[in-house]
C-alpha cells in the first residue's frame, strides 16, 4: 500500500494509513491511497477508519464488496459523497489470488490457446472510490497499471518534467481519469498486434499455394474479439455514467474551479473516444476475420467446382473412346474392321479425330479454359 499527498507544489509520500488519521493532509492538496485487493481485504477496518477521519464518511458494504469482487465487469456507481468506478485493464499474465483467503497462494488460471497475442486479452477490474480530497484505488496484484502511474506521477515533480509541460494532477477525480487512460492506451497497443495477427492469417487463407490447418487459433481469435468488444462496451457505458454525473455537480462558484470542471469533462470525452477507437476497431477485425473466413471457403469452392468440372470434361472426352473399344472388343468374329490389315489405323483415327473433336467443342464453351483470379 502506498499513499501519496499530492499537491500543486510538489508530491509526499505518507507511511501508513496512521499518518492519514493524524496529520489531516486533505487541507492540503488531495490524497491517493493505492492498495491491492487482498490488502484492501485485510486492512478494511483500519482503511473504514482513515476515511471517517479524513473524509468524514465511509464506503458503503455494497461498494467494499464491488471493490473486492474480482469478475464484476466495468461500471459506474455513486452516492451523495463520493462516486465508484470499477475500469477492467488488461492483465499482465494469468496469476490470480483468491480474494476471500488472503493467505493463499496465487493460482494458475488456465491458459488461453492459440498464439501468444490471444492470451492477453485477459482482464482484471480495478476499482477508484473518488471523493473531493481522495482517491482510492484498488489493485490486482502484481498491477502493472499502478507501478507505471506511480513513476509517472514521481517524475512529474521532477524540475525538467514540470518545465516541460508534465503536470501534477489537478483533483482526485482528475487523478482517476489520468490511470483509467493509461489503461485504455494498453488496449489500444493490443489493438495493433491484433490486427498484425488477423492480417497473417488472411494472407493465408487467401493464398492458393498454402493449405491453412489453424482454424482452432482463428476459432480462438473470433471468440476473444467477441469478449473484448463486451469488455470495451461496459467500459464505454461506465464512462457515459461517468460524463453524465459530471453533469449533475453543483454548479462551480468561481472560475477556477470552473476551469478544472471544463478540464474534467474533456478528459472524460477524451478517455470516452479512445475507447470508442478501440470499440470501432475490434468490430472491425472481427468483420475482417469472418469475410476472410467466408472469401476462403469461397475460394475453395471455385477451386473445387474447377476440378470437377475439369474431370467432368475429360471423362466426357474418353467415354466416346470407351465406346469404341469396348465394342471392337466383343467376342464376335463378323465385327467391321476386324479381319482388315488397317482396321486398325482406321479405329484409332476415329479415335483421334472424335477426341480432337470433344477438346475443341469444350474449349470455344470455355469448359477447359482456367479461372482468371
Amino acid at each position: 500500500m502506498r499513499i501519496f499527498n499530492i499537491q500543486n507544489n510538489g508530491l509526499t509520500e505518507l507511511a501508513n494509513l496512521g499518518d492519514l488519521k493524524a496529520q489531516s493532509p486533505l487541507h492540503r492538496g488531495f490524497v491517493w491511497v493505492a492498495c491491492t485487493r487482498t490488502e484492501f481485504q485485510s486492512e478494511q477496518a483500519h482503511m473504514q477508519s482513515a476515511l471517517q477521519a479524513a473524509c468524514g464518511l465511509q464506503l458503503v458494504d455494497l461498494h467494499v464488496s464491488d471493490l473486492l469482487n474480482n469478475q464484476l465487469p466495468s461500471h459506474y456507481d455513486y452516492t451523495s459523497q463520493y462516486d465508484l468506478l470499477v475500469f477492467r485493464r488488461l492483465a499482465a499474465d494469468n496469476h490470480r489470488t483468491a480474494v476471500h483467503n488472503p493467505d493463499a497462494a496465487p493460482t494458475i488460471a488456465p491458459a488461453r490457446g492459440g498464439p501468444p497475442i490471444l492470451r492477453k486479452i485477459d482482464t482484471n477490474p480495478i476499482g477508484f472510490a473518488i471523493f473531493d480530497r481522495l482517491l482510492l484505488t484498488v489493485h490486482p496484484e502484481g498491477c502493472a497499471v499502478r507501478h507505471s502511474y506511480e513513476s509517472r506521477l514521481v517524475q512529474a515533480v521532477d524540475v525538467e518534467s514540470r518545465a516541460s509541460g508534465v503536470r501534477l494532477p489537478s483533483s482526485s477525480a482528475d487523478m482517476m481519469l489520468r490511470i483509467v487512460n493509461l489503461m485504455v492506451d494498453g488496449f489500444l497497443e493490443l489493438r495493433r498486434e491484433l490486427t498484425h495477427q488477423l492480417d497473417h492469417w488472411q494472407n493465408q487463407l487467401l493464398n492458393p499455394k498454402t493449405r491453412f490447418n489453424n482454424w482452432s487459433a482463428l476459432l480462438e481469435a473470433r471468440l476473444s474479439l467477441h469478449h473484448l468488444d463486451e469488455i470495451c462496451e461496459d467500459q464505454r457505458a461506465a464512462i457515459q455514467d461517468w460524463i453524465e454525473a459530471i453533469k449533475t455537480w453543483p454548479v462551480a462558484t468561481d472560475p477556477v474551479e470552473q476551469r478544472e470542471r471544463d478540464l474534467l469533462q474533456v478528459r472524460s470525452r477524451d478517455v470516452l473516444e479512445h475507447i470508442e477507437r478501440v470499440v470501432h476497431h475490434v468490430r472491425r477485425l472481427e468483420q475482417s476475420a469472418e469475410t476472410a473466413i467466408q472469401m476462403h471457403f469461397s475460394v475453395q469452392g471455385s477451386r473445387t467446382n474447377d476440378i470437377m468440372r475439369t474431370l467432368t470434361v475429360l471423362t466426357a472426352i474418353f467415354l466416346p473412346l470407351n465406346l469404341i473399344t469396348g465394342f471392337f472388343g466383343m467376342n464376335f468374329d463378323a465385327l467391321p474392321l476386324i479381319h482388315q490389315q488397317r482396321g486398325v489405323f482406321w479405329a484409332m483415327g476415329l479415335m483421334v479425330v472424335i477426341a480432337a473433336s470433344l477438346v475443341a467443342l469444350f474449349w470455344r464453351k470455355r469448359y477447359l479454359a482456367r479461372s482468371s483470379r
